[in-house]
């Protein structure tokens, strides 16, 4: 066994003291669906409800075995802000934490509970970035640890005890992992064990469209800082892979990567959660997306999907849901030009199938002395009634623009 395989066996060893393996599940809808075996490993599952703990544990174990009691240090706004909080409580290590001034309230009170004492939040910065410099400056100045989220050579050891966790679960090892990738440390922990354990599994990454940070090192042959990064994914939107990561991902090809668009990240949180009861947070919900794509490749072969998180604030599920429902086709969005005279409404209404239902109707404002403009959202059973509709206001004379798939439009008047 070489030796970062014997460092993951062995973090994966110690953190039993903190938490049992997270399941290894078959799905039977999704293995029903894409006549494959599908296993879900369960990273929402873990006492932080992502796979964070592991690297910061292991991170954190490293450290205090040197034996200084060193001051810990983070930046984040999310999961590994959780994960060095609940390490910094188990180990009675102190840290500090740096977080946005914008970040919810719901993340700050969850990190609170579980580093209690240990810990303290410091609200710094109104974008990341700015977190990062204040964390960092101050690391320096009280000569403290830095706990890098995923940039550290013992963070990526730690989180490659999921792959330990996935050979120990399973009597042969799978055809097809799939591996969801933000800054790299869970993608570049778990390839590098597997390819010295199990080298005959073949790897898929997924990283959200908006946020393709891995696609863009590949295509360059080194990390590059992509100029605009959607956040919407926030567990994996990075703008920069790490480098360590990146080290340890050499030799993959672009075939291997794929994109996840956000609206369809949507519509696979809300298939997971209507039909299977499982809370995904779109990052953790990244490697599911995929598997349509993949439908004819893993047909009939044993898959992995590591579910990286179920931190969602269903604060979001409202957008969640409006995302999705756009995605698939069965809600839109139209600026319509109606006449203003008795009965214009109740004959665009009558043009309406017996599954279309009005979600929203807003008058935008009189654009013409015999006409206004109305904002009207759409919502029907099939995407497939959309095209008669369409033709029926054609024949009926109405004038109207789908703004749908406009984001400018989307994001201020939707």
């Amino acid at each position: 066994m070489t030796e970062f395989a014997s460092l993951a066996r062995a973090a994966e060893t110690a953190m039993r003291d903190v938490f049992p393996p997270t399941p290894l599940q078959r799905n039977d809808h999704l293995s029903a669906r894409f006549g494959a075996e599908i296993l879900l490993k369960r990273e929402d599952l873990t006492p932080v409800r992502s796979y964070k703990i592991r690297g910061a544990f292991n991170a954190m174990r490293k450290v205090l075995a040197e034996g200084a009691q060193r001051l810990f240090v983070a930046a984040s706004a999310g999961n590994h802000a959780q994960g060095m909080a609940y390490i910094c409580r188990h180990f009675g290590a102190n840290g500090v934490i740096f977080m946005p001034v914008t970040t919810p309230q719901q993340k700050i009170d969850k990190t609170r509970t579980f580093g209690g004492e240990n810990i303290e939040i410091r609200l710094t910065g109104d974008y990341f970035d700015e977190t990062l410099a204040a964390a960092q400056a101050y690391c320096v100045g009280a000569e403290g640890h830095f706990l890098a989220p995923f940039d550290d050579e013992d963070v990526i050891e730690g989180q490659a005890s999921v792959a330990v966790e996935i050979l120990s679960q399973m009597e042969t090892p799978p055809n097809l992992v799939i591996l969801p990738v933000g800054g790299g440390g869970l993608a570049a922990g778990v390839v590098s064990f597997m390819r010295q354990m199990a080298p005959q599994v073949e790897v898929r990454f997924v990283e959200p469209a908006g946020g393709a940070s891995l696609s863009a090192a590949v295509a360059a042959g080194r990390p590059v800082t992509l100029g605009e990064v959607d956040n919407f994914v926030d567990g994996a939107a990075v703008a920069r892979i790490g480098e360590k990561p990146f080290a340890r991902l050499s030799g993959i090809a672009p075939g291997q990567i794929l994109t996840a668009p956000e609206n369809r990240i949507c519509t696979t949180i809300m298939e997971m959660l209507n039909i299977e009861g499982i809370v995904l947070e779109p990052a953790g919900a990244l490697s599911v997306d995929v598997l349509p794509v993949l439908a004819e490749e893993i047909a009939g072969k044993t898959v992995v999907c590591v579910t990286s998180g179920g931190n969602f604030d269903f604060e979001r599920l409202p957008d969640v849901k409006e995302r999705a429902l756009r995605y698939s086709g069965v809600k839109k969005y139209f600026i319509l030009r109606l006449p203003q005279r008795p009965g214009a409404l109740r004959d665009f209404l009558h043009l309406l199938g017996p599954d279309d239902d009005v979600a929203r109707f807003e008058y935008l404002k009189k654009s013409a002395r015999n006409f206004g403009s109305v904002l009207i959202g759409i919502e029907t059973r099939n995407a497939a009634n959309f095209p008669p509709l369409l033709a029926r206001l054609d024949k009926g004379g109405f004038v109207y623009h789908d703004i749908t798939n406009d984001p400018t439009l989307a994001e201020f008047i939707i």
